[in-house]
């Protein structure tokens, strides 16, 4: 059986100006994941990534630590849903940028909302496509890769596009789904076994990476 190994980026700017630009701890933690594939011996046969600046840095650290080099494919159906557009179609009021503890858990309740309402086909976010239309994207990319001859794929994405994987393989309903995303962790990799038939997950949103004391505090969700 063949391997997918998808990893969500690393910490990006949640509240800046400019999101898609990982932070320096973000830099850090795929620094360590590269360097923790290098220990394991691992060796990917192909890459794929999004589009978002995010990705690019992520798979660029995690090769400066592997202290190796990989082409990426790059395919815009794994980048992010714009979360903007997604809570605007349940909460057309502008909302504070979140800074506070206040603001953040008030964005994710509301991101938890629209998310859900739009897998539902009951919202429809302006300048994105449906739901089924997002995540048949989704199921392109994966049956791309299983119809590949790769053994070892790398992918780098963000958490949207990878719970829809997750949700896809193991049929999860929209609830399930938005779960399966709001809890992945930066750098974290979820792994998929798969043949030229199916896709098998494996293991979800793990960071051996960073499972030392050493790395206390480097643990992040946005």
């Amino acid at each position: 059986m063949a391997t997918l190994y998808l990893v969500r980026h690393g910490q990006a700017s949640f509240g800046a100006d400019n999101y898609d630009q990982l932070s320096d701890l973000g830099q850090r933690q795929c620094l360590q994941l590269g360097r923790h594939f290098a220990a394991k011996g691992l060796k990917f046969d192909a890459a794929l990534t999004g589009t978002h600046q995010r990705h690019r840095q992520t798979l660029e650290g995690i090769c400066a630590g592997a202290q190796t080099a990989l082409e990426a494919s790059r395919w815009p159906a794994l980048n992010q849903y714009d979360s903007d557009a997604v809570i605007a179609a349940v909460h057309p009021e502008p909302l504070a940028r979140p800074t506070t503890p206040e603001h953040c858990s008030h964005h994710f309740r509301l991101l938890r909302l629209g998310l859900t309402q739009w897998m539902l086909g009951k919202t429809q976010p302006q300048g994105m496509p449906a739901w089924r239309v997002f995540q048949q994207a989704v199921v392109d990319v994966l049956t791309h890769i299983r119809q590949s001859d790769a053994q070892q794929v790398l992918l780098v994405s963000s958490s949207g596009p990878i719970a829809c994987a997750i949700g896809h393989v193991l049929a999860t309903p929209p609830e399930a789904s938005v779960e399966l995303g709001l809890r992945l962790r930066n750098s974290s990799v979820t792994e998929f076994t798969f043949s030229a038939k199916r896709q098998m997950l494996q293991t979800y949103n793990t960071l051996s990476h960073l499972d030392t004391r050493e790395f206390d505090g480097w643990i992040s969700f946005i």
